[in-house]
């Protein structure tokens, strides 16, 4: 994760040069602001969102605000319309006005105008701004009053705000239901009005009582107003409310239900369908077999095949949660009906077939999950029906190029992934289909499909070299034309290769990638292709694609990047001629491998930008030098067992030390050293996948990989020599190599388990240290450098992006001036911070809580000693805060009773839904001057004085003495 703290500007005057940035752009807008133009006026207005999301602490946003709320109290209703624009779009920094008094004064203020529109503004306003003032009396009053206006456009701003307030607080909704019901009730209220004021009815959930006269009303509204916007306005309030409250939302299913089946309207069915899927996907597990049951029916019966397809969409939602096990489960005193036989499967396998392609994915959808999620023996024939009925879909689909029919294949391919990861007996006529489908297929089908195949052959080594000459003749066909569905086919294409050829390629191959390649001539797409080589392992042909990338780059950060990427797949390659039992071999082979991945790490260096820091990929590379080196290292201290064997002495030296390992010679002590720089990499690897907060899981998975070798070679040292004794193998055993999703990580883990057996067999059999060990321990390290190491994702391509900004109060005007303290008094520390995403927030985890570590050194002592508590000498405290729309702020108390330069440290970390902990930084450094305290300083110096005439008479004493 990239953090990067940033000078405070939270000082009252300038300090620093972002601060004058931050200044000199507000007093730009307020220039503009000031402007006799109205158009000038209007554009400062609507720059100011730009300017919270640059600078988006506090002192500067409140003063903004207050800028604007002087522009609304005295503008006109057209620069009243854009403040109010800009407060909408910038609701999530509203809670950062500190003045939030003085603000709503100027902005209510308007409230009495005579003018209803800027009367209407001022509404809209103040809902707007409901989630920081909820319990405003006044804002209150007015909505209260402006809903018995005679003007439209005022009443439809009280029913915006009404609805905003409503939200927010308890006492607001409960004073305003009965307000809310009177006027919907009313005859004297226009039927539009009503339309409008019901929807106010959703927020009435602050408690059971007030949920259940808000459900009457709207069951009152339902039958006393059939009409169709009415119950379609009523109904939708009645869900949202029920969705909220939770307690009635089976009864509200029931009642969609029954909507559903008995209203003849297509608009009310569509809605209670719209409706039931809502409920489907945030309460699955509140729908009884009864309520399923009824909804396939209804599905049965209906000759409509739009409404079939909606209610078809509801089933499959529900099919993928607990609804579809609670629908098989066996209810009290029946017997629970086979999955084959209930109607939900006889509707799914209806729907496979139908002429609709909507309805045939949801068909085939609802039969895959029901085949994964029903563990029953006797599903062969629900398999095969949904294994044809994926068959048929993909046929139809994959032939037609149209934006729909690539929408149900995506889901035909999904559901394929799924039912092969689920049932993987049929995974192999699963990819039969695929790859005979792809011959005849569209381009923008074929790219869909080829990232089906490579997904289930990473889940299942589903792909072997029989499949591949089909998949040759394909690429051989393809990538004719330039266009960019042929490239995207390209790179699709060559990533399913490389699954399917485990080991490496062959020359056939090889050169029918780079011949259509050359045709083609798109740099983007080889590079593409050679990331893809290098995730899967096959790092000559990664090798020889960015060597012919080097020349075709416009920046020297590109060609250097290029040219690191190069040399560590000439490094890795160096790698691929390792063989067990010759190990001067595996010295030279590593000793290359070390020399090309050198001349790498300082390519990668310098293709470094302050912007981009490539800190990631450093470490990384960095950690695989130094565990390659720990591998040689190794290898050489075994064979030390030969070249310097334990002299004669060496039993004598044992027993007279009482260390039996002693009679190995010198080699124990290497073994020991050797084991703690195992746990060291397996350490640093370990903080590496902490700082990875935006890495994907399969990146997290490869560190993690490398952490776990790092920790095996560990293990076996200390096993087979240093405490064969008390060695365990229970917490290291074999850890389900099923389940892995990669084959580097299928490959590594077999290498794992290999190893423990050996490892395992030899330390019952042997005393250590024999040649047995020092070979085990060799082989050991040459297994795990065979499987080819994966760069992944997150090594090219960061998809999510997260950095936090920290801003101290107080702040030096200079960073390296200290702040000044009196040692008798503490410094409240204030810690703010913003969380600052990317395109794609949230992709693969999300911050829950941010941990703030604030510790304090003493750097130099001024003055003379006292004795002083060790409580008082150090500072070290932490808190947990979460961020509220990206903002946190928090304070600390300081203890600096020591004079002197204190070093203050503010580390922040994060932590996830998940509970784990991220180091993720920044990490920020300010200053403190400990002085002593004036009183303190007078009572030392009267001492001193009242002690320097006493020195004086002794020493005259004793010159008089002499």
């Amino acid at each position: 994760m990239a953090s990067n703290s940033t000078k405070s500007f939270l000082a009252d005057a300038g300090y620093g040069e972002q601060e004058l940035d931050a200044n000199s752009a507000l007093m730009e807008l307020d220039k503009g602001l000031r402007s006799g133009k109205l158009g000038e006026q209007c554009e400062a207005v609507v720059r100011f969102p730009r300017l919270f999301q640059k600078y988006p602490f506090p002192i500067l946003i409140n003063s903004a605000f207050l800028k604007l709320a002087d522009v609304f109290r005295v503008g006109n209703n057209f620069l009243r319309l854009c403040v109010l624009k800009v407060t909408q779009q910038s609701e999530k920094h509203l809670e950062k006005i500190l003045n939030v008094d003085e603000f709503v004064k100027r902005i209510f203020s308007v409230i009495h105008s005579n003018d209803p529109v800027a009367r209407a503004i001022t509404l809209r306003m103040l809902g707007s701004l409901a989630s920081i003032i909820p319990e405003r009396k006044n804002a209150h009053h007015s909505i209260r009053q402006s809903l018995d206006s005679h003007d439209n456009v005022e009443v439809e701003a009280a029913v915006f705000a009404a609805a905003n307030f409503s939200a927010q607080s308890k006492d607001f909704a409960v004073g305003i239901c009965n307000k809310i019901s009177e006027m919907i009730q009313g005859l004297a209220t226009p039927v539009d009005l009503k339309l409008k004021l019901i929807p106010i009815l959703q927020h009435m959930h602050h408690d059971a009582i007030l949920a259940s006269s808000a459900r009457e009303l709207l069951q009152q509204l339902v039958t006393s107003y059939p009409s169709n916007k009415m119950v379609i306005v009523s109904l939708h309030t009645f869900t949202l409310l029920a969705a909220s409250s939770l307690v009635d939302t089976p009864k509200q299913i029931q009642l969609l239900l029954q909507y559903l089946k008995n209203d003849p309207r297509k608009a009310v069915k569509r809605l209670a369908i719209q409706d039931l899927k809502l409920l489907a996907s945030k309460t699955p597990h509140t729908w009884s077999r009864e309520n399923i049951q009824a909804l396939c029916e209804c599905a049965l019966q209906t000759p409509y095949d739009s409404l079939k397809l909606g209610m078809l969409s509801v089933l499959s939602t529900l099919s993928g949660t607990i609804a579809v096990k609670h629908y098989f489960s066996i209810a009290s005193g029946n017997v629970g009906s086979s999955p084959r036989s209930s109607d939900l499967v006889k509707l799914a396998q209806e729907c496979c077939y139908h002429n609709n392609r909507g309805i045939a994915a949801h068909g085939v959808r609802v039969l895959t999950n029901i085949t994964v999620s029903c563990q029953e023996k006797d599903l062969l024939a629900l398999e095969q029906d949904a294994v044809f009925g994926l068959e048929s879909l993909l046929v139809l689909c994959s032939e037609d190029d149209s934006p729909g029919a690539q929408a149900t294949l995506k889901i035909a391919l999904n559901c394929m992934v799924k039912l092969a990861k689920g049932r993987p007996h049929l995974s192999q006529s699963v990819v039969e289909t695929l790859l005979t489908q792809l011959h005849s297929a569209q381009d923008a089908a074929r790219i869909l499909m080829c990232h089906c195949l490579a997904a289930i052959a990473m889940q299942l080594p589903v792909l072997g070299d029989g499949m591949l000459g089909d998949l040759m003749e394909l690429y051989k066909v393809i990538g004719r034309s330039a266009t960019d569905k042929q490239q995207e086919l390209l790179v699709s294409l060559a990533t399913v290769i490389f699954v399917a050829s485990q080991k490496a390629l062959s020359p056939e191959v090889k050169a029918v990638i780079k011949q259509q390649l050359e045709s083609v001539s798109n740099g983007w797409t080889v590079y593409r292709i050679a990331r893809q080589a290098s995730r899967m392992g096959n790092h000559d042909m990664a090798r020889e694609l960015y060597q012919s990338l080097l020349t075709q780059v416009a920046s020297e950060h590109f060609y250097f990047w290029l040219n690191s990427l190069k040399e560590f797949s000439h490094a890795e390659q160096c790698l691929t001629g390792l063989q067990e039992e010759n190990y001067s071999s595996a010295l030279s082979c590593i000793a290359e491998s070390l020399k090309f991945y050198h001349k790498g790490i300082a390519s990668l260096t310098a293709a470094s930008t302050p912007l981009n820091p490539l800190s990631f990929q450093c470490e990384f590379v960095k950690l695989r030098i130094d565990l390659l080196q720990a591998f040689s290292q190794l290898i050489c201290t075994c064979s030390s067992l030969k070249t310097s064997p334990p002299p004669a002495i060496a039993t004598t030296i044992a027993m007279t030390l009482g260390n039996d390992l002693q009679r190995c010679g010198r080699i124990s002590n290497q073994m020991k050293l050797s084991m703690e720089e195992f746990r060291s990499l397996a350490s640093r690897y370990g903080d590496l996948y902490q700082a990875s907060f935006d890495a994907d899981s399969a990146t997290l998975r490869n560190v993690e990989l490398q952490q776990q070798s790092c920790l095996l070679i560990s293990h076996a040292i200390e096993a087979l020599i240093l405490d064969p004794e008390s060695a365990s193998f229970q917490e290291y055993g074999s850890t389900g190599a099923a389940h892995a999703d990669s084959e580097y990580e299928r490959r590594m883990m077999s290498v794992y388990n290999h190893v423990l057996e050996e490892v395992e067999s030899l330390n019952r059999k042997y005393t250590p240290v024999s040649y047995m060990h020092t070979a085990c321990l060799c082989n050991a390290i040459i297994s795990l450098l065979k499987v080819p190491l994966s760069f992944q994702r997150y090594f090219f391509q960061k998809l999510q992006s997260t950095s936090i900004k920290l801003a101290l109060s107080p702040s030096p005007r200079n960073p390296a001036e200290p702040i000044a303290v009196q040692n008798n008094q503490q410094l409240a520390l204030k810690v703010e911070g913003v969380v600052q995403h990317g395109s794609k927030p949230g992709l693969f985890r999300k911050i829950q809580s941010v941990c703030l570590n604030v510790s304090s050194t003493l750097q130099s002592k001024s003055g003379q000693d006292y004795k002083i508590p060790i409580d008082n000498m150090t500072n070290e405290m932490e808190q947990r805060v979460e961020p509220h729309n990206d903002y946190f702020s928090t304070q600390f108390l300081l203890n600096f009773a020591i004079l002197g330069t204190h070093n203050i440290t503010v580390e922040s970390s994060v932590k996830d839904a998940n509970g784990i902990v991220w180091k993720t930084g920044p990490r920020t450094t300010i200053f403190v001057k400990s002085l002593e305290d004036p009183y303190s300083q007078q009572i030392r110096l009267q001492q001193q004085q009242v002690q320097q005439p006493l020195q004086q008479q002794q020493q005259r004493n004793a010159y008089t003495r002499f």
